[in-house]
């Protein structure tokens, strides 16, 4: 299976209301290649199906998201969360460590 197709299935995984970031998503692919799994999610034609948007960076910003920053954020409020200075609110209680 090739990188991307391993990020995608896994990220499909995370329940809607948690993110994880790109680290997590990385590990649990068995990589070390954080942004390469940026890079994925980059190429991500189905957004819904694949849900990248609940992939941010480790200090609880939002980051990138395809179709912009506040498409992302908008996504992320419609599934509960709260983000402040896109930073997410309780980033810890709402952080999903994918299981290997």
């Amino acid at each position: 299976m090739k990188f991307n197709q391993k990020c995608n299935q896994k990220l499909k995984e995370r329940p809607k209301g948690k993110v994880s970031t790109y680290k997590y998503l990385a590990k649990a692919i068995n990589s070390q290649g954080y942004r390469a799994v940026g890079n994925a999610m980059s190429k991500n034609k189905n957004l819904i199906e694949v849900p990248c948007h609940r992939i941010v960076k480790s200090d609880g910003s939002i980051g990138k998201y395809v179709n912009g920053s506040l498409a992302k954020k908008e996504l992320l409020i419609n599934e509960g969360l709260t983000i402040k200075d896109n930073k997410i609110i309780d980033f810890e209680q709402k952080l999903y460590k994918f299981e290997k």
